[in-house]
């Protein structure tokens, strides 16, 4: 049986949005990784009394805990802020797959009733 043209390119285009997804996915997986560490370093930072410091460039150095606070809720804030742009970018692909499915599936029943 031979796929009409109009099918093959549903299904190539079908193809590419399934690796935009991919990627997207595994966009959202390192965030989600960072977020987490963030998120832990915040925890152990307001748990503490002690004196803390911060790594820059392999260093360790002194650091004041409430600038640090604040970097790290800014960069939580980020992360959450980019995992929920990226699952947006998720559900507008996932329905257009979705209707790409639909379009293919209707164009081989016409194809096959030929």
């Amino acid at each position: 049986m031979e796929i009409s043209k109009e099918n093959s390119e549903f299904i190539e285009e079908l193809q590419i949005i399934e690796q935009h997804l991919q990627n997207f996915l595994a966009q959202k997986q390192m965030m989600q990784v960072e977020l987490q560490e963030v998120s832990n370093a915040l925890n152990e930072l307001n748990k503490t009394k002690d004196e803390v410091y911060k790594i820059l460039s392999g260093i360790m150095m002194k650091a004041d805990k409430n600038s640090l606070v604040k970097d790290l809720e800014e960069r939580k804030k980020l992360f959450e802020l980019r995992i929920s742009s990226i699952e947006k970018q998720e559900h507008i692909l996932e329905d257009k797959t979705l209707k790409l499915r639909e379009k293919i599936a209707s164009g081989m029943k016409k194809e096959n009733k030929k």
